[in-house]
């Protein structure tokens, strides 16, 4: 090192410069449990006026965790593990946040990679392993390179497609010490769409007898909302959502069509079939497809930040690539509404499906009736409230159901689908927006995989409610057993006393004993501070009748 590069630059560990390099990147918190390899990155993290540790019970909660801060903010969460085992606990984590299209870092720890005299304990080859579920995977192997790698992760996991990326710190690596500084966070804008593509989808609409526009993950973002709903005011075209679109424009709006939660046969598949242009917006294919093509089929206009993933039953006409928003305000400007659009024909199928549904939303009958839960729910929230939903048969009822009034308040994974998710996304959604109401729903076996988080929400203080839907099975699974004419078997286990188990951890346990008693208990654990958990018992037993409806009850509701 020269003598003029010593009084320009500080020397540091290079656990000082890492924690340095994630406060450039405006890193909130780390999530995570660390173990002895995360020591020296453990002590620098302490000296952090702006980052605060979040300790975790367990990797994959902190990783769900992360993945929801990165999805409400679009920033990327940081988690934080050891080596061996305490990295493969975020294996899952990691691919339910490439897959859904959230930002994390995940940083690990490993043993010393210069000198080391363990052998092969608990060593794993975690680069490797996180590799194909992550968009970036690399082992720190000098401290001269922390920086670029840092700012490498952060930009690669917020880049379209957002998603995972990991660094892994040696520990011998974080004990060097280098005179590197952090790199400042570039100022990047995504390419706008060629207006010629954006003028022949243009002329596709203005040319189509009933035109439809399908939005889905991509376009769950803050901004594509704003440009979309002037797009449907100035056009008049309806819309409808895929799970994870859900919440981008206000589903009171006049012509919502309704949420693809089912492959087909559903009302709203009825209005997709009725139109001969569609406009899929932020089209994923991690998604369920909302629809399928087929040859002589409508027009496909692909509008995403990528180009189309062609697949056999998707293999768009027309694609319009660039920043999402951006695309949407050129077509807006555009486009010259066509007087003999027929929209309101499709606008039938969503009266229709209200129609059907309200009279199940009203059936008080007890266990819970999940149409009735739905609504409950819905009524005891207010607009800005976010409802975590874990995984299970209740999630198609939620993306069916439940109205979203704004973007991310309706938080499911349709993508790694994953269980246990639920009251860890709530958790993180408590913690970034403490005035709002946050509601957890989780069956009782998703409830469990990751239930010891309820000490870390106890702990941090958090005011939210866990409601667990209690049927003593894994609910869905089995009720596709029956539907398949399969013996019952394999998917029914006991609980523990949610009630106890809710309070031994400090947190306040209610068990619901009816349908007005339930409505009770949302108003309660709403407004009153501190954890809560509802032991809600429900009834699966007519899950067809509320989620399938055969040809001559639709025909009859139309």
């Amino acid at each position: 090192m020269t003598d003029h590069a010593q009084s320009d630059h500080q020397v540091l560990k290079a656990s000082d410069l890492f924690v340095r390099c994630l406060e450039e990147e405006g890193c909130e918190y780390v999530f995570g449990v660390p173990g002895e390899e995360n020591l020296d990155f453990l002590d620098s993290l302490s000296r952090s006026t702006q980052i605060k540790l979040i300790l975790t019970r367990h990797e994959q909660g902190a990783g769900f965790m992360a993945a929801t801060y990165g999805r409400h903010t679009g920033r990327t969460g940081v988690c934080l593990s050891t080596l061996g085992p305490g990295a493969t606990n975020l294996v899952t984590a990691a691919a339910y946040a490439t897959l859904g299209g959230m930002p994390i870092l995940m940083i690990t720890g490993q043993k010393p990679i210069k000198t080391s005299k363990q052998g092969r304990f608990q060593i794993l080859d975690v680069v490797a392993m996180m590799g194909p579920i992550t968009k970036y995977a690399q082992q720190l192997v000098s401290a001269d390179l922390i920086p670029s790698r840092v700012r490498e992760a952060f930009r690669i996991a917020e880049e379209e497609k957002p998603g995972a990326t990991h660094l892994e710190l040696p520990e011998d690596i974080a004990d060097e010490h280098t005179d590197m500084t952090p790199l400042h966070r570039s100022q990047a804008r995504r390419p706008s769409a060629d207006p010629k593509s954006v003028r022949r989808a243009v002329e596709a609409l203005e040319n189509a007898r009933a035109p439809l526009l399908v939005i889905g993950a991509g376009a769950n973002r803050t901004s594509t909302s704003r440009m979309l709903l002037q797009f449907i005011e100035k056009t008049g075209i309806p819309y409808l959502t895929t799970q994870l679109g859900k919440g981008v424009i206000d589903e009171r709006h006049p012509k919502f069509l309704g949420c693809a939660a089912l492959s087909s046969g559903d009302f709203v598949h009825r209005a997709i079939e009725s139109s001969d242009c569609i406009v899929n917006i932020g089209h994923d294919v991690i998604e369920k497809p909302p629809f399928f093509m087929h040859d002589g089929g409508p027009t496909v206009i692909h509008v995403s930040s990528r180009t189309a993933e062609v697949d056999p039953v998707y293999f768009p006409h027309i694609e319009v690539i660039g920043d999402i928003a951006n695309a949407i305000w050129q077509m807006k400007e555009d486009i010259v509404p066509s007087g003999a659009w027929q929209s309101d024909a499709m606008l039938v199928y969503r009266r229709a499906e209200l129609a059907h549904n309200a009279p199940l939303a009203a059936d008080a009958r007890f266990p819970i009736f999940p149409p009735f839960l739905v609504a409950k729910v819905r009524e005891a929230l207010p607009d800005d409230g976010i409802v975590c939903l874990d995984n299970g048969v209740y999630k198609i009822w939620f993306a069916r159901g439940y109205a979203a009034h704004r973007p991310n308040t309706v938080l499911l994974d349709n993508a790694l689908a994953s269980m246990g998710a639920g009251l860890p996304s709530a958790m993180m959604s408590a913690m970034l927006y403490p005035d709002r109401k946050v509601m957890a729903v989780c069956g009782d076996g998703g409830f469990m995989m990751n239930c010891q988080e309820m000490e870390t929400a106890v702990r941090l203080g958090l005011n939210l409610t866990v409601i667990v839907l209690n049927d003593g099975a894994y609910g869905m699974i089995r009720w596709k057993q029956a539907n398949m004419g399969f013996t019952d078997f394999g998917l029914t286990y006991g609980n523990p006393d949610f009630v106890r188990f809710a309070e031994s951890f400090g947190a306040q346990g209610h068990r619901v004993e009816s349908a007005a008693h339930f409505e009770h208990l949302l108003a309660h654990c709403r407004d009153t501070p501190g954890v809560h958990l509802i032991d809600c018992p429900v009834d699966y037993s007519e899950n067809d009748q509320i989620l399938n409806h055969d040809i001559k009850a639709l025909s009859k509701a139309l």
